[in-house]
């Protein structure tokens, strides 16, 4: 088809003998140049995915297709895939160069080429004169560029990275993730990136494909995946939400007016009366007042009592409570700096209509 995904997916199933479906079904796609990132947590079927892509696991069903080339089949040494394991994975007894200059090897390049290539893509990464050490000598930030200039020195179709960052400290994985999408922009390949960490997949994605228990539940831009998530799970899963159970007490076109105790609160929502309904809130869509200043009639608001204040660097978290209901505040620390409230303090939680996410009750 003219209009099909460089990298198409269709009907992609994994099952391993009578158990339930690793990969149920799947259609999703990258186009030439998408960086696609599939998120999900431990046991969603994300790593299975990228195996299946790469050649290493055959799927149930279905079939895989890079740039209209049927590869369901083909054996991945020919699928032409550049793989970033989480390990790492490089040859222990060899030096980097000779890591970089194996692929390109097995597939028959001449020594000039292999030599320009190498020398390319260890520039590529920031590693130009580390030709002749061997792993043992380099740092864990140092190895995993390694890894990826051993993936892009063969000039894959598809660039896979299978938690390439998981084993580095926080202030490495920042920079290396920076640097990873950097690279992957200059070249304009096509990447697949799996992660459980929502930060890299927000930061690092063209679009996001959000996976649960070997499905898809939404598959969209970070914005839209963050902002409009089509599920309760995608909400809880892509950054930090507070839960309120609720049922409809009346609605119109406006939207619908929830009931959770004495709170009644609106959103956007056009809901049937008497549903019972699940209304989530972002801690950071929520602001503390005094009282003194009025929250205003457009906006749903809480009274209540502080329970916890937490420093955490940028932010201040604060937890209030009011009958049952329970929220998680945050504020930034600059606007907050000698403001923010303390514990046993009553203040009023206030939040708009239009950041109230609500679904259907299970």
């Amino acid at each position: 088809m003219a209009d099909a995904p460089y990298l198409a997916l269709r009907a992609l199933a994994k099952r391993y003998g009578e158990g339930p479906s690793a990969v149920a079904g799947l259609d999703l796609g990258a186009e030439r140049g998408e960086f696609l990132t599939l998120l999900g947590p431990s046991g969603c079927g994300k790593t299975t995915v990228l195996r299946m892509i790469a050649g290493l696991v055959p799927p149930s069903a279905g079939r895989i297709a890079v740039d209209g080339v049927d590869v369901t089949a083909m054996p991945a040494h020919r699928r032409n895939m550049g793989l970033v394991f989480q390990s790492y994975a490089l040859f222990p007894h060899l030096t980097v160069a000779r890591n970089l200059a194996f692929g390109l090897e097995m597939r028959g390049a001449d020594k000039k080429t292999i030599a320009r290539r190498v020398t390319e893509s260890l520039a590529l990464v920031r590693l130009a004169g580390l030709e002749r050490r061997m792993p043992r000598e380099l740092s864990g930030g140092q190895q995993q560029r390694v890894a990826l200039a051993r993936a892009l020195v063969i000039e894959p179709a598809v660039l896979l990275l299978d938690e390439p960052l998981s084993n580095l400290d926080a202030k490495l994985r920042e920079e290396l993730r920076d640097e990873i999408r950097d690279i992957q922009r200059r070249l304009g390949i096509t990447a697949v990136f799996v992660t459980h960490d929502q930060v890299e997949a927000l930061t690092l994605s063209d679009r996001i494909a959000v996976m649960n228990a070997g499905r898809l539940e939404q598959v969209g831009t970070p914005a839209e995946i963050y902002e409009r998530p089509a599920s309760e799970f995608v909400a809880a899963f892509i950054g930090r939400t507070n839960r309120i159970a609720a049922i409809v007490a009346s609605c119109d076109a406006g939207g619908s007016l929830l009931e959770a105790g004495a709170l009644r609160f609106t959103a956007p929502a056009v809901l049937p009366v008497g549903a019972k309904v699940t209304a989530m809130i972002r801690p950071h869509r929520i602001r503390l007042t005094d009282g003194s200043s009025p929250a205003g009639a457009a906006t749903n608001h809480l009274r209540a009592r502080v329970r916890k204040v937490v420093f955490a660097g940028d932010v201040v978290q604060c937890e209030v409570a009011s009958d049952g209901i329970v929220l998680m505040v945050e504020s930034q620390t600059a606007s907050a700096a000698g403001a923010h409230p303390a514990v046993g303090d009553e203040i009023t939680a206030a939040w708009r209509p239009a950041d109230t996410l609500v679904f259907a009750a299970p």
